[in-house]
């Protein structure tokens, strides 16, 4: 029996912020050098009063609405997050009533980041190919503007808002979840963090205070911190080694690929990678500009725009790759179907 991805649709927060409205705000950030290395030249914000299950919400909504399946053989519901509404209850609960699906239906959240898609796209195959379900709804959100200071530009011109919904089922056409590979190395977890807010360091007065550091990017312990040189390392070093590990696993040479879409943090990273891997420009999908990096909703974005675009179509084969917070990654190789 194989997996395949039915169906994909996201949602994006209506508020627009552009290069534009960060230069009128902060006329000291050199806006074209960082559009020059980024690639992005705006994202979407969520409102104050919306969260990242509202933004997965309504794009569970819209895949729902294009009746893929019928929504009473949807037997489970994942949901990744690392911008959750509440320390409890799980959001998936919440998801399953508001999107009105049976209450045989199993959901539950997880955390992670940028490798989050192809975490939930291994776990979602083994249990539709083990038998144990068959359909499962997996909805990746996040809402990192709600941890970044304004003045912070190594991370508030990078990252923006976003939601995808995934439908993975039973495929007996030509779509199909093949391998993965996977991996993680914690010694990273502080180069990418919310340092406070949790339960290891509850937010204060004192994890509010502001600071100033020597490239002039203000933040405090309640604003996420983000080691770019020591990610770019990890990137460059254990990408590239990963998409080897998946092609020798699959069997599969570069050539068998119609579309790389790894995990869009920016667009001097995904070059450079690219380079690296000796994948050609006309096969490597960069879909930052307008979007920005939306974390674990990404993939299923880049993925579902370029088939709006006609790029990816039935049968082609693609090459997924996720890394980031954590350190955390992960790859898989996928039939379109």
């Amino acid at each position: 029996m194989h997996a395949g991805i039915l169906g994909i649709s996201f949602y994006l927060p209506q508020r627009r912020e552009t290069n534009e409205d960060l230069r009128r705000e902060n006329p000291d950030w050199r806006m074209d050098e960082l559009y020059e290395k980024s690639g992005i030249s705006a994202r979407h914000v969520a409102g104050d009063d919306e969260t990242a299950s509202d933004l997965g919400y309504n794009a569970a909504a819209r895949l729902l609405h294009r009746s893929v399946v019928p929504p009473e053989e949807i037997d489970y519901l994942i949901y990744c997050t690392q911008s959750p509404d509440h320390f409890l209850p799980s959001a998936a609960c919440v998801l399953q009533k508001r999107l009105g699906l049976g209450t045989h239906v199993g959901a539950f959240d997880y955390n992670l980041g940028c490798s989050g898609f192809i975490y939930g796209l291994q776990i979602a195959k083994s249990m539709v190919t083990s038998g144990v379900t068959r359909n499962v709804l997996l909805i990746t959100a996040d809402t990192y503007s709600k941890f970044i200071h304004a003045r912070d530009r190594t991370v508030r011109t990078l990252f923006g808002d976003g939601a995808a919904a995934t439908l993975i089922g039973r495929s007996d056409g030509p779509g199909r979840i093949g391998d993965f590979v996977v991996g993680t190395d914690g010694t990273g977890a502080d180069k990418m963090i919310v340092p406070a807010g949790g339960l290891r360091m509850p937010s204060s007065p004192e994890t509010a205070d502001e600071i100033t550091d020597d490239a002039d990017c203000t933040r405090s312990k309640d604003n996420l911190f983000m080691d770019g040189p020591a990610i770019f390392s990890f990137v460059i070093t254990t990408v590239p080694r990963t998409l080897k590990a998946l092609l020798q696993k699959t069997g599969l040479s570069s050539d068998d690929v119609d579309w790389y879409v790894y995990h869009q943090a920016n667009k001097y990273m995904l070059e450079h990678l690219a380079r690296r891997s000796k994948i050609p420009d006309d096969k490597m999908i960069i879909d930052v500009e307008t979007t920005g990096n939306t974390v674990s909703a990404s993939i299923p974005i880049a993925i579902q725009r370029s088939v709006e675009a006609g790029k990816i179509r039935v049968g082609h084969r693609l090459v997924l790759v996720g890394f980031g917070v954590g350190y955390s990654w992960g790859a898989c190789d996928v039939v379109w179907e």
